[in-house]
């Protein structure tokens, strides 16, 4: 499918630089591979987030206090 993107003049440059030594065209793969590598991570962070919410509640109280503690104290010796 065809589209039309907006990219900086150094970006689109640095593109076909890039298409140039794969012995590519254009940057039509490139572009594509960008996409799917961004659209995996954005489903790979939605994944985290929704198993780090289903986790919540699953500390009691006491453990949960326990490892704010544990965090509290490397954070202050964090240098």
């Amino acid at each position: 499918m065809r589209t039309t993107i907006e990219l900086k003049d150094d970006q689109r440059a640095r593109l076909l630089e890039l298409a140039a030594r794969r012995r590519e065209k254009g940057f039509s793969n490139i572009i594509a591979e960008a996409v799917e590598a961004y659209l995996a991570a954005q489903d790979a962070g939605e994944a985290a987030r929704a198993k780090a919410l289903a986790a919540r509640g699953a500390l009691s109280a006491a453990e949960a206090s326990e490892v704010a503690e544990a965090v509290h104290a490397l954070r202050e010796n964090w240098r």
